[in-house]
């Protein structure tokens, strides 16, 4: 008789539909479907909705759970806390990465050059590149933190690396905050990582005011 998966992973499945856009801002969870489409019963899937409310990724509409969205003013304190957050996270790294840490992180940059052509590909790619430099900071309570920063991002309904010119300008910032932490200049990793997110948030801002322009 198979056994059946445990909570964590019904959350887990619930929340990577999420981040892939299986399930988008707006989008109502059903228990019953959840539990089918997953192979899970549906007690663990009612945990793990609950716990997905209790984070903020789901709210209510009446009785239904739906994925929550993110208003002008939350996407502007989630990109805050996310710069300040990964920002102290490369400069860490700058200063505690191994060296096979960092030459991980050089293969990364050159492989995803690779993806150009792949928005979607190139986003998961991207998500594996700052868990790595979250990684190398080498701090346990920094990375919880920008683990729960990262599940919000998953509210996002597109990427930024989709907007025309973005790839390209978003691998040579990967570039320059990787050769920052090789060279162990923690005041230039940072830098270099918190005007990547930056720019990233001024891509975001566009590619949302030509959503509302088009009525999406």
């Amino acid at each position: 008789m198979a056994t059946k998966p445990p909570l964590g992973d019904a959350y887990s499945l619930i929340l990577e539909a999420i981040d892939v856009g299986v399930y988008r801002p707006g989008d109502r969870l059903v228990e019953s479907e959840l539990a089918e489409r997953f192979g899970v019963s549906r007690t663990p899937i009612r945990e793990a909705l609950q716990r997905l409310e209790t984070q903020r990724l789901l709210t209510r509409d009446g009785r239904s759970l739906i994925v929550a969205s993110l208003d002008h003013n939350q996407l502007a304190e989630l990109y805050v806390v996310r710069a300040e957050l990964e920002a102290l996270a490369a400069g860490l790294a700058a200063r505690h990465a191994t060296a096979e840490e960092v030459r991980v992180l050089q293969e990364m940059v050159a492989q995803d050059r690779r993806l150009a052509g792949d928005p979607t590909a190139l986003a998961r790619a991207n998500k594996r590149f700052h868990h790595q430099i979250h990684l190398a900071s080498h701090n346990r309570f920094l990375v919880q933190q920008l683990d729960l920063v990262h599940r919000s991002m998953a509210l996002l309904a597109t990427t930024s690396l989709a907007a025309e010119g973005r790839t390209e300008d978003a691998l040579k910032e990967h570039e320059a905050i990787v050769r920052a932490i090789a060279a162990r200049d923690e005041e230039a990793a940072a830098e270099a990582l918190r005007t990547h997110i930056s720019k990233a948030f001024v891509t975001r801002l566009k590619l949302d005011a030509e959503r509302h322009e088009e009525g999406i």
